[in-house]
């Protein structure tokens, strides 16, 4: 979940997962994957930097070992 303001400047949490398209007109508009729209007050560029802060975060314990044979492993 990412944190972001509606354009009234009331926070809320969007599920980054959720995201289909991101566009600044010259607001930012976030389209999500069920067809909903919603307007934010951050431009494109911070959501953008807290998406990939959210993702780094959610990967940031796993890693890939390679076995004996080559091939990968969680």
């Amino acid at each position: 979940m990412i944190k972001l303001s509606r354009i009234n400047g009331m926070p809320f949490f969007l599920n980054a997962e959720l995201i289909e398209q991101i566009e600044s007109t010259p607001d930012t508009v976030i389209t999500l994957i069920s067809g909903k729209t919603v307007m934010v007050a951050e431009p494109l560029e911070t959501v953008l930097k807290r998406i990939v802060a959210y993702r780094s975060r959610l990967f940031r314990g796993i890693r890939v070992r390679r076995t004996k044979k080559g091939k990968e492993k969680c």
